[in-house]
């Protein structure tokens, strides 16, 4: 490859008021590292992202009973046995600040409040809400004018932004996991088109009429942008033309589920709402839309920080799609009740298998020497551990990727009661943003490198 051929990393394709951002590609690489895999890695940026289950889990099943790396993934966790070594189980970490601490009920609020903050969620129901900034807010504060999207916000159900959703908690604690100030949450996007729109221009570049010419709606985003990447893959390498291809095959991909998605648009008899555009009917696709967008955003360094969360905190969403037809929230309050206890396992088991999907992809994405999972670091987990008690302590933890090669994977870590935003301080480092105190943390998160 020439020198000539080198490109920038904020390379994107145009055409007709369309800009569509580029994967890492080899022609990215700097100069005087051209074809050194080693300096491709170097450059691969590092990303992270927060994955939300509301109402706990099932413990039993999800807590390793071997420590270190010479364990088993229980029944829960399976679905990760081919990434058990991309993946740490960290158990004995907690969030103090979602206990009631004088202030009465109000669990799931604080669960959801306190989980990326910290902090103690003030009780209202009024609009003088307070809780504190979360991790990912810090990191797109520092880091996020390096990309186009400081950070991205994503989730499957709306939630109220008021009114008192949980014992004299406003609404606003239970729908958002991400706060821009202790007073300022950053709502979540649930329809894909919106979020495909905002990633690839879409909806952010160009006028409404600009909009109306292209007919993006009718036609692929790609169609507008086929010269201009028929002259980059003239000048880039066969491995770079391949991933080219690969990635945008991925865009028609979505496009076109997006596209069914629209097609299948109807009046929710129930209700008499009428479903959002983009809004998948099937729970299943619907997730996996936003895991392939947050893969594409990821890929493309649209954004280096995300948040998603499966449902709201407190969520009496059914799972009809695995033979669920009782509530969560309701199941979750178990009692002991054998039968609950499995139909939870299965909703807890199937989110897990939908995490692993989109690590598998990650990991299927090369990027310098390694994958786009060993550029990232990826949290899994809820501020609720056992939802019958409502304790915050012993929170199911996971975290997947390899931050950049400075995370040791494949083992259970096992801590004594620590703060959980001792593990969002470490990960701040390893995104290169300096952070002294987070919430309630007390330090760094030891054993994270081996």
């Amino acid at each position: 490859m020439s020198r000539s051929s080198r490109i920038s990393r904020r390379a994107v394709l145009r055409g007709a008021g369309a800009a569509l951002a580029l994967p890492w590609l080899e022609a990215m690489a700097p100069r005087t590292v051209l074809g050194s895999t080693a300096g491709a890695a170097a450059d691969a940026p590092r990303r992270m992202a927060f994955f939300y289950v509301p109402n706990g889990v099932h413990m039993q099943d999800w807590k390793p009973k071997e420590e270190g790396s010479n364990f088993e993934l229980p029944w829960i966790l399976e679905p990760l046995n081919p990434l058990k070594d991309d993946l740490l189980v960290l158990t004995g970490l907690a969030q103090r600040n979602g206990m009631a601490l004088g202030d009465g009920p109000g669990d799931h609020a604080r669960a959801l409040g306190s989980f990326l903050t910290g902090a103690h969620p003030y009780k209202t129901d009024g609009a003088n809400i307070k809780v504190g900034v979360s991790v990912d807010q810090v990191a797109a504060l520092e880091i996020g004018n390096q990309t186009r999207l400081p950070s991205l916000e994503l989730g499957i159900e709306r939630g109220a932004q008021s009114g008192n959703c949980d014992s004299g908690y406003s609404c606003a604690y239970s729908s958002n996991i991400s706060w821009r100030t202790e007073s300022l949450p950053m709502a979540k996007e649930i329809n894909p088109r919106f979020v495909f729109d905002r990633l690839f221009g879409a909806g952010a570049s160009g006028s409404a009429d600009d909009r109306q010419k292209r007919g993006l709606y009718e036609r692929s985003i790609l169609d507008f942008v086929l010269e201009d990447a028929q002259n980059l893959r003239n000048r880039i390498g066969m491995n770079d033309r391949r991933k080219m291809d690969e990635y945008l095959t991925s865009v028609r991909d979505i496009e076109r589920r997006i596209a069914r998605a629209d097609a299948a648009e109807e009046v929710v008899e129930s209700t008499g709402a009428q479903r959002p555009s983009g809004v998948p009917r099937d729970y299943a696709e619907h997730v996996r839309l936003m895991f392939d967008l947050i893969a594409l955003a990821f890929q493309t360094d649209t954004t280096r920080v995300c948040t998603f969360m499966f449902a709201n905190e407190g969520s009496s969403r059914p799972y009809p799609n695995i033979g669920i037809p009782e509530g969560h929230h309701d199941l979750s309050h178990h009692g002991n009740d054998p039968k609950k206890h499995e139909k939870l396992k299965k909703i807890n088991r199937f989110h897990i298998e939908e995490y692993a999907r989109l690590l598998e992809k990650l990991r299927s994405i090369p990027e310098g020497e390694g994958s786009l999972l060993d550029n990232s670091m990826l949290v899994y987990g809820s501020g609720l551990s056992d939802g019958n008690r409502h304790n915050h302590d012993d929170l199911p933890i996971l975290m997947a990727g390899k931050g950049g090669g400075t995370i040791q994977t494949g083992r259970h870590i096992v801590y004594d009661d620590l703060p959980l935003n001792n593990l969002f301080l470490s990960m701040l480092d390893r995104m290169d943003v300096p952070c002294e105190n987070l919430g309630d943390s007390t330090g760094r998160l030891k054993g994270l490198d081996g």
